[in-house]
C-alpha cells in the first residue's frame, strides 16, 4: 500500500466504479415482489437545481447515504431517489436580479418569453447540484432522478389539484395573503420571516378612546375600533361611535375578545384589509367584506397607497406614515420606542403587506386531522428534540393554504376562464373549448414538493410505487418541518390514504466551530466543496455527523475536519500495518528497513499465525468484535446516525487500533484473526467513511470484489 492515502487520487475513479457496478440501482419494484426482497426507500430531499451546495446540503446528504449504504450491505433493495427542485419564486428572484444587472426587468418580457429564459438559464447550471453531490459520496439511484418540472411530475402535481377541486377541497376567494410588493406575489404564512425591529408606537386620540398602533398609515382604512367585552374601561362604549381622525368617517366601537386589554390602550384600531386579526373581527362581526376591500384598502399591490387613500393616494407606506403622522397634529397623544416582530419575505426582506386578493385555497381541516392521525398511531415517527410537538402545533392551527403565486416559474394552473371579469372558472387539465383563457398564476412551489415522494414513485417505472411507498426515512432540517415535511403529509395522505414516510429524521442547523450561526458577514460560512478538495469528502462526512443528535445543532469548521483527516489516516495505516506484516521482504531484519506507522515501528512477521497461537486473546477479540458490531448495527436501525458514527469511530481507533493491533504484536491476538477484525471494520466503516474504507480493501482484500456490495455482518 502506498504510504499515505491521497484522496483527490482516488474519490472520482471510485465513485465512477460504484455508479458502473450498479450498486446504486435497485430492483425494479416487479422485481422486488417477485424475490420478497425487503424494500428500503429514502427521497432524497431536491436542492434547487441551480444553485451550489451549501453545508445544510452535506448533511442530508450524509446522513442519508450512511443509512442507504447501511441497508443496502445488510441485502434490502434501497432505493434512493434524487432528484432537484426548480425553487419557483426563489429562482425567479435570481433571475430577475440577473436581468436588473443588463438595466431589463421581468415586465419587458410575454409569459412565454420569461418562462423559456428561466428555462434556459436553469437547465445551463442544473449539474451543478448533481455533480456536487456525488463529490460527497451519494449513492443515489441516478437512473430514477426527477426534476419538479418534469412533463410527467408536472401531470401528476395537476391531477392532483383537480382531484382536490371534485372533491370540494378547493376554492377561489378573496382572502387576506401575505404580499410581497417587490417579488410581486403572495406567500402563504410558512414563508413569512419575522424579524425583530425597533420601531415606534403611536397613541392616537379618536375621541371618546385612544388607540395606539405601529401603522398609523393603515387608519386611513380603519372601519371600526374593538374593545374587549370584559374591559370596564370601555364595556358602556361598544355601540356608541367615533370619528376617524383626517378622513371624519363615523365608525363604530365593537366589542371582541381578541383585544387584549393589557396592550397599549386596550382599544384596537381595526382595518381589515391589512391586518388578518382584524378581518377576523370583521368577519365575526358579519360585515359586507366585498364593500370592505372595495372602499376601505388603502395600500396595493405596488406598495403605493390606493385612491382610498384619498390625499396620500400614490405615496409609498413610508412616505404616507410619515406625513400621516405629521398631519395628525393634536390628535397624536403620545410617540414611543417600541420592539416587535415584522413579517418580511423569506427572499428579498421586504416587509410583507397583508392585502386582500382574489386567491385559491385548499380547505386544510380535514387533511390536517388525517395527519395528526398519523402521528397519534406512529404511522410517521418524528426524531428530533421536540419537534413533534412543533408539527402537531402547526396542524392543529393551520389556516386554509394558498396555493396561487403570481410568479411564471413553476406549474401553470389548470384553471380556465370564460369572460374578462373571472367570476367562474373551470379546473381541466386541457382547455374545455374555446374562447377559454388559463389562469396566469402558478401553483406554490410547496403544492409540487408537498407531493415529491408520490409523484417521483409513481412515475418510476415497473411498480415501484406500490412496493417503495410509503417511504422508510425522510431527512430534512428542522426549520423546514412546516413548509415541506407537513405539507407532504397533508396531501401524500390525501393522495394515498398512508403517511408517505415511516419516520422523520430532523438534522439541526450546522453551527461554527464557536457554535454561532454560519453568516456571511460574519464570514465564518463553511463551503462543503472547499473542505472536500481539501480535506476529502469522507473528513467532511465523519466530521458533520460525529455525535450529533436529531433535532439539535451542531458545531463544525475546518478543525473539526481536519482531525477527522486523521481518522481517515488511521484506517488507511491500520491496512497498511497489515499488509505489512504479511508481506516478506528479502534483507529484512528485525529493525532495518522497518517503516513507522502513528509513531510506531511496523514488525515484520513478529505476530504468530493462528497455528503458533495458543491462549484467550483470540476469544476474547471475538467476543468484542461482535458485541460492537451488534452495538452499530443496533444504533443504526434505530437511526441514530451520530451516536452510530461515535461508536465505531471510539472502537476502531481505541480498540482495534491502540489495543488490538498491540495485543497482535506482542502475540497475544492472530495476524489472520486481526485481519478478518479489519476486514469487518471495513464494512462497518463504510456507511461513514466509503472512500477510504474502498479503498483499503481494494489494497487489502483485492479479491473481494467492491466494498459497497459486501455484506453487512451478521450477529
Amino acid at each position: 500500500m502506498n504510504k499515505n492515502y491521497e484522496h483527490k487520487e482516488t474519490e472520482a475513479e471510485i465513485y465512477a466504479e460504484w455508479e458502473k457496478s450498479g450498486a446504486f440501482t435497485p430492483p425494479s419494484g416487479d422485481d422486488v415482489k417477485k424475490t420478497g426482497q425487503k424494500p428500503f426507500t429514502v427521497i432524497m430531499p431536491p436542492p434547487n437545481a441551480n444553485d451550489p451546495l451549501h453545508v445544510g446540503h452535506a448533511m442530508f446528504v450524509t446522513i442519508e447515504d450512511i443509512l442507504v449504504r447501511f441497508h443496502r450491505m445488510k441485502g434490502e433493495a434501497v432505493l434512493w431517489l434524487p432528484g432537484t427542485d426548480h425553487a419557483g419564486i426563489e429562482t425567479q428572484f435570481v433571475f430577475e436580479k440577473k436581468l436588473a444587472k443588463q438595466g431589463k426587468s421581468r415586465f419587458d418580457f410575454d409569459r412565454d418569453t420569461l418562462y423559456k429564459m428561466i428555462w434556459d438559464y436553469v437547465h445551463e447550471n442544473s449539474g451543478v447540484a448533481i455533480d456536487q453531490v456525488k463529490k460527497l459520496g451519494a449513492s443515489a439511484d441516478w437512473s430514477r432522478y426527477k426534476f419538479t418540472l418534469d412533463p410527467e411530475i408536472v401531470k401528476e402535481v395537476t391531477k392532483t389539484f383537480i382531484k382536490l377541486h371534485e372533491d370540494g377541497l378547493i376554492y377561489r376567494g378573496v382572502r387576506l395573503v401575505n404580499f410581497c410588493t417587490k417579488c410581486g406575489t403572495a406567500y402563504s404564512e410558512l414563508e413569512v420571516d419575522h424579524e425583530e425591529r425597533e420601531d415606534k408606537i403611536y397613541k392616537i386620540n379618536y375621541g371618546k378612546l385612544s388607540v395606539a398602533t405601529t401603522r398609523p398609515e393603515t387608519m386611513l382604512g380603519d372601519v371600526a375600533v374593538a374593545v374587549n367585552p370584559e374591559d370596564p374601561r370601555y364595556k358602556n362604549l361598544i355601540g356608541e361611535k367615533v370619528t376617524l381622525p383626517l378622513v371624519g368617517r363615523e365608525i363604530p366601537i365593537v366589542g371582541d375578545a381578541m383585544v387584549d386589554m393589557e396592550f397599549g390602550t386596550g382599544a384596537v384600531k381595526i382595518t381589515p384589509t391589512h391586518d388578518q386579526n382584524d378581518w377576523d373581527v370583521a368577519v365575526r362581526q358579519g360585515w359586507n367584506m366585498d364593500e370592505i376591500v372595495l372602499n376601505h384598502q388603502v395600500i396595493g399591490t405596488k406598495g403605493k397607497m390606493t385612491a382610498n387613500a384619498g390625499l396620500y393616494e400614490g405615496m409609498n407606506v413610508s412616505e404616507a406614515r410619515e406625513k400621516i403622522v405629521t398631519d395628525l397634529g393634536s390628535a397624536l397623544i403620545e410617540t414611543k420606542p417600541y420592539t416587535h416582530s415584522v413579517g418580511t419575505c423569506y427572499r428579498c426582506h421586504r416587509t410583507i403587506e397583508p392585502l386582500p386578493m382574489k386567491q385559491f385555497f385548499i380547505k386544510v381541516k380535514t387533511l390536517a386531522e388525517n395527519a395528526l392521525k398519523s402521528l397519534d398511531t406512529e404511522e410517521s415517527v418524528v426524531m428530533g428534540s421536540g419537534h413533534d410537538k412543533i408539527l402537531r402545533h402547526w396542524l392543529s392551527n393551520l389556516r386554509d393554504w394558498n396555493v396561487s403565486r403570481q410568479i411564471v416559474w413553476g406549474i401553470r394552473m389548470p384553471v380556465w376562464y370564460k369572460d374578462e371579469t373571472k367570476t367562474e372558472f373551470v379546473v381541466s387539465e386541457m382547455s374545455p373549448g374555446k374562447g377559454y383563457t388559463q389562469e396566469t398564476d402558478t401553483f406554490d412551489t410547496w403544492f409540487s414538493s408537498g407531493q415529491w415522494p408520490v409523484v417521483t414513485l409513481k412515475t418510476s417505472k415497473q411498480g415501484d410505487f406500490d412496493v417503495y411507498y410509503p417511504t422508510d426515512v425522510m431527512e430534512t432540517a428542522y426549520d423546514i418541518l412546516p413548509f415541506w415535511v407537513m405539507r407532504m403529509m397533508l396531501l401524500g395522505i390525501y393522495m394515498t390514504g398512508k403517511s408517505p414516510f415511516k419516520c422523520v429524521y430532523l438534522h439541526g442547523l450546522v453551527r461554527d466551530e464557536q457554535g454561532r450561526k454560519m453568516s456571511k458577514s460574519i464570514g465564518n460560512v463553511i463551503n462543503p466543496l472547499e473542505l472536500t478538495d481539501k480535506y476529502g469528502a469522507d473528513s467532511l462526512r465523519m466530521a458533520l455527523v460525529m455525535s450529533t443528535t436529531p433535532g439539535q445543532d451542531s458545531n463544525t469548521g475546518e478543525n473539526k475536519v481536519r482531525g477527522m483527516r486523521n481518522f481517515g489516516n488511521k484506517i488507511w495505516n491500520a491496512g497498511r500495518f497489515i499488509t505489512e506484516m504479511e508481506t516478506p521482504r528479502e534483507g529484512d531484519s528485525k529493525s532495518e528497513g522497518q517503516e513507522i506507522v502513528d509513531g510506531v515501528r511496523l514488525p515484520r512477521h513478529s505476530a504468530p499465525r493462528n497455528d503458533e497461537f495458543t491462549g484467550e486473546g483470540n476469544e476474547n477479540f471475538k467476543t468484542k468484535l461482535q458485541e460492537v458490531q451488534k452495538e452499530l448495527t443496533r444504533l443504526l436501525e434505530a437511526n441514530k446516525v451520530g451516536l452510530a458514527a461515535e461508536s465505531v469511530y471510539n472502537e476502531f481507533w481505541h480498540w482495534f487500533c491502540d489495543e488490538s493491533i498491540e495485543n497482535c504484536k506482542s502475540g497475544k491476538v492472530s495476524l489472520e484473526l486481526l485481519k478478518n477484525g479489519y476486514k469487518s471494520f471495513l464494512i462497518m466503516l463504510h456507511p461513514f467513511v466509503p472512500f477510504v474504507t474502498e479503498s483499503a480493501w481494494k489494497e487489502v482484500f483485492p479479491q473481494e470484489g467492491l466494498l459497497i456490495s459486501a455484506n453487512w455482518p451478521k450477529e
